[in-house]
């Protein structure tokens, strides 16, 4: 039973659900989803990362009344082909009135992985810029050292906006990613109290520019998080999940001072501000 509340609902504007259902089956994934419900999460992006799981995202989106976004995460890169840009651009054509496909993503740059080809990466990541842009659609960026380089493609090629995902990048960077429009996302590393710059920047930055989000199944929040010693020990890495929402919330709305009735509202108007096609799905209007 959802419990009882003095706000609209949560989105997590960024959980990779197919995960659950590769990890567990579908019927492990229905329960993911219904307890996520159950915590008060009434919308789920899922960000698609390969040609391989566009499908999939996209019936899981409609299964359960979320929305879906569709790109190629810079992790997979290196086995991406040609093909794959323009069979997204034809999948992004043959889906442009579904309400529920509301961004090109997951795309971008990562610079902390080891062994991957950065012009390769940028390539890609230019091409999917110009697609999201041809489609008038915003785009779910992975940021992750990259910021600076992510900065001068969209300035480059400008979009309509977006979210920096799981954004970690430093305040001049997020004021930057603000002024072309974009919000950032905020998870499960905000809860750990030694990520002090990031706490710091969930504390500060305007509100309307924060979006929530959990990464699931990654970047648990502290009180799933094992550490190495734990899990050589023995201990499995607990998996984050949407249901983690309103607690992550929690944190940030103590961080800020103010009421989680509060963070609810401006997450609820920041996330369609980002997304506009999720307005209909949230509203109810779309089936």
């Amino acid at each position: 039973m959802q419990p009882a509340l003095n706000h609209p609902g949560w989105i997590d504007s960024h959980c990779h659900l197919d995960e659950f259902v590769a990890h567990g089956g579908q019927a492990y994934a229905d329960t993911v989803r219904a307890r996520a419900q159950a915590a008060g999460v009434l919308h789920c992006v899922i960000p698609a990362v390969e040609q391989a799981n566009w499908d999939a995202c996209r019936a899981l989106a409609h299964r359960w009344g979320d929305s879906y976004a569709l790109g190629i995460h810079p992790l997979f890169t290196p086995q991406a082909q040609e093909g794959d840009l323009a069979a997204l651009e034809r999948a992004l054509q043959a889906h442009r009135d579904d309400a529920r496909l509301v961004a090109v993503g997951e795309i971008g740059l990562d610079y902390f992985v080891p062994g991957l080809d950065g012009e390769r990466q940028e390539h890609f990541y230019r091409e999917q810029l110009r697609l999201a842009r041809q489609q008038n659609l915003p785009v779910i960026v992975h940021v992750r050292r990259s910021a600076d380089r992510l900065l001068k493609h969209l300035r480059e090629v400008p979009v309509c906006g977006g979210i920096a995902h799981a954004f970690n990048g430093s305040e001049q960077q997020a004021k930057a990613f603000i002024a072309l429009g974009f919000k950032l996302g905020f998870g499960g590393a905000v809860t750990f109290e030694r990520a002090l710059q990031l706490r710091r920047l969930a504390a500060q930055l305007p509100l309307e520019s924060l979006v929530l989000e959990t990464d699931s199944p990654d970047i648990p929040p502290h009180w799933l998080y094992v550490t190495a010693a734990e899990r050589e020990a023995g201990t499995a890495q607990a998996r984050n999940t949407p249901a983690e929402l309103p607690r992550i919330a929690q944190v940030v709305a103590e961080l800020r001072g103010i009421s989680v009735a509060d963070l609810a509202q401006a997450n609820f108007a920041n996330t369609l501000q980002a997304l506009p096609k999720l307005a209909g799905c949230v509203m109810g209007t779309v089936r």
